[in-house]
């Protein structure tokens, strides 16, 4: 019996602290917690003001898009095809979708200007896609006779076969605008390389951050990181991923001010602020 009896203290004596009762007992449960339904609340409601066309703030306007429709230009007066291209691009990843609204916005400028657009990819579900993308650009804009689907061309899945092919591409081709978007791998300095030697301007737009260095040095116009994805919402227009880029942005600034807050709080001698985002 008194073996039972300290068992039970034991096990009562062990039993994990948690804060309110239901929350574990680690840093900033309750405070993350609240903050995500803050989140949420924001996200669903960006959404709806977007559906219904009521205002929201603007993303800002990003460089590198602005170059979109100068290196098309050149391009056009150049009488010389532009390249786009995305190595890592299988049909369900979010960086594909990105990449969609860049793709169906350049085609559009291609096909505005009569201007011939090379589509390079990896993946036979994608090749689909981006081939009736480009065709629905060249119908909007009235030139449905000029899409040509032998320039949706299908390169190999294994990374340095795609690379070579795609190389090997822009030196028969030589576009005069060479653009980079999505997600690569080592092959970025590789592309952008045969891109700088036919003389082509060249944009890159990436969420890959350790390849970033290697656009940065050999573009023209490196979109850094989430501008990548901000760039999407941008042009794409779409509700759903223009609100929750908003949304984000929002929460971003939101948090920013709680951080300096309480560091001036804490300057003087207040941890308050610190005691609630560890909560």
């Amino acid at each position: 019996m008194a073996m039972k009896t300290l068992m039970l203290l034991a096990a009562e004596a062990e039993a994990p602290l948690t804060k309110w009762g239901i929350f574990p007992n680690v840093d900033s449960a309750v405070f993350g917690m609240f903050f995500g339904i803050a989140m949420i609340i924001l996200v669903y409601v960006m959404i709806q003001r977007a559906r219904a066309g009521l205002p929201i703030p603007e993303i800002r306007r990003i460089p590198g898009m602005e170059a979109f429709e100068e290196a098309v230009g050149r391009a056009t007066e150049m009488g010389r095809p532009v390249h786009i291209t995305n190595y890592a691009e299988d049909v369900g990843d979010y960086d594909t979708w990105a990449f969609w609204s860049y793709l169906a916005h350049v085609a559009k400028l291609c096909a505005t200007y009569d201007t011939r657009v090379i589509n390079t990819n990896t993946d036979y579900l994608t090749q689909a896609v981006n081939e009736e993308i480009i065709k629905q650009a060249y119908l909007e804009a009235g030139r449905p006779d000029a899409f040509n689907p032998d320039d949706v061309r299908y390169c190999s899945p294994w990374q340095f076969g795609y690379t070579m092919a795609v190389a090997g591409i822009i030196a028969r081709e030589k576009p005069a605008a060479n653009f980079l978007i999505g997600y690569f791998y080592a092959e970025s300095l590789i592309l952008a390389e045969a891109g700088a030697l036919v003389g082509a301007i060249q944009i890159a737009a990436s969420s890959a951050t350790s390849q970033l260095p290697f656009f940065i040095a050999a573009c023209d116009y490196t979109m850094i990181g989430e501008e990548f994805y901000a760039g999407a919402a941008t042009l794409s227009k779409e509700p759903v991923i223009y609100g929750s880029v908003v949304a984000q942005d929002i929460g971003r600034v939101a948090f920013t001010i709680i951080i300096i807050i309480g560091a001036i709080m804490n300057t003087f001698g207040n941890d308050a602020m610190i005691r609630l985002i560890m909560f």
